[in-house]
């Protein structure tokens, strides 16, 4: 089973107390980026080329349990940057999993193997390994050979030791159907146990803006994917309806809220995919933001996305409001032939806004401010040593 009955369970009795308590907007998982810093420098991320000195930053092991308590969701999903370069990461992962928060530690897994012994094997922790397709697929996604190798390696070692272990695949448009199918068989033959898909995000700073799906696309790479999975059991950690969307077959509007971003920035407005300006309260993000300011149909910027951190919440809460109908999608599984539903109108989308270099220059400006004060406790205690 790629989700836990544990999981499941407890997810879910969230979701229900929130309705019983009739909250419109409620988080789902808390995308948590300690760092930036990363270790590869894939040709679709868009996180890699802030300079040094945001770089360099790293939110606490405080600040990080902090935003977990703030923000209250049952899951929590790591990013970055690499986490594991965060020295503070096996302190950070203990404390969410004492607070029995479900943690999805998102690594490219060159260091995995080397720390698997500063973890433990818990069902409230995932190893989330990003992979991108077969050998040569990743290897180009990542730009740097070998790194396929190593994952795979890391994968084998961490479940030999118990532990649960997905992989993360994004998708861009390059990827062909067959070969995908493939590497998901692969996958299943690791002993893996969820894939989580999703096809990438158009960062507007992302070094390679080519290969980006639109929408049109992503639907029929998804269907040509699925189409040929029938029957062979394929473990996704996501859900049905999730899948059922990518596929063309729900109009869905993203829940932008369902997916929270905590940086070294702030709270992200209004997601973990656009950086729209930063607020330093959980409470100031779901109070300030104006939500319908976004999302496909909304805003430029989200014409294209179909990513799983938007559409999954809106997905999970289709499942509880319709429960026959995502029932009747699971046991029939996911349509890839047939007309697809009709997408949402780009008609009255506002202009994209460019906002990404006034939040780098303030934050800049508040390391500059803040560096003098770290340096001069450290020079009044060599005063004092002498």
């Amino acid at each position: 089973m790629p989700i836990p009955f544990l999981q499941v369970a407890r997810v879910g009795a969230y979701i229900v107390g929130k309705h019983l308590a009739r909250q419109k907007r409620y988080p789902l998982a808390l995308m948590l980026e300690p760092l930036f810093r990363c270790n590869l420098a894939c040709n679709g991320c868009g996180k890699i080329d802030y300079p040094d000195p945001i770089l360099n930053q790293r939110l606490s092991v405080e600040e990080c349990l902090g935003a977990v308590d703030e923000c209250g969701a049952p899951v929590v999903s790591i990013a970055g940057g690499e986490p594991l370069l965060h020295k503070d990461m096996p302190e950070i992962v203990r404390g969410i999993v004492a607070r029995r928060k479900f943690v999805y530690l998102c690594t490219n897994a060159l260091l995995m193997e080397k720390k698997l012994d500063q973890y433990e094997p818990s069902p409230y922790f995932v190893w989330s390994v990003h992979l991108d397709g077969d050998r040569e697929m990743h290897d180009h996604s990542v730009s740097q050979e070998g790194v396929y190798d190593r994952a795979v390696e890391a994968i084998r070692a961490a479940k030999a030791r118990g532990f649960r272990v997905n992989i993360n695949c994004t998708l861009f448009n390059d990827a062909k159907p067959d070969r995908v199918a493939s590497f998901f068989d692969t996958v299943k033959e690791m002993g893996v146990d969820g894939i989580t898909v999703s096809p990438g995000y158009a960062y507007e700073r992302a070094p390679d803006q080519q290969h980006f799906l639109n929408r049109g696309k992503t639907k029929q790479l998804f269907r040509d994917i699925l189409s040929r999975g029938r029957g062979k059991k394929w473990s996704f950690s996501q859900s049905t309806m999730f899948l059922d969307f990518l596929a063309g077959n729900q109009t869905y509007h993203c829940t932008p809220w369902g997916n929270p971003a905590r940086t070294v920035f702030g709270w992200q407005r209004p997601c973990y995919l656009v950086g729209e300006g930063y607020v330093q309260t959980f409470k100031e993000l779901m109070d300030e933001t104006d939500w319908d300011a976004y999302g496909t149909g909304n805003y430029e910027k989200c014409a294209d996305c179909m990513v799983h951190s938007g559409y999954e919440a809106t997905a999970v809460a289709d499942t509880f409001a319709h429960p026959l109908k995502a029932l009747g999608v699971s046991l029939r599984g996911v349509k890839t032939d047939g007309a697809m539903a009709p997408d949402i109108s780009l008609d009255n989308q506002r202009p994209a806004d460019y906002v990404f270099s006034r939040h780098v220059e303030i934050k800049l400006a508040e390391i500059g401010r803040a560096q003098p004060r770290k340096e001069r406790p450290a020079r009044a205690e060599t005063s004092e040593a002498h």
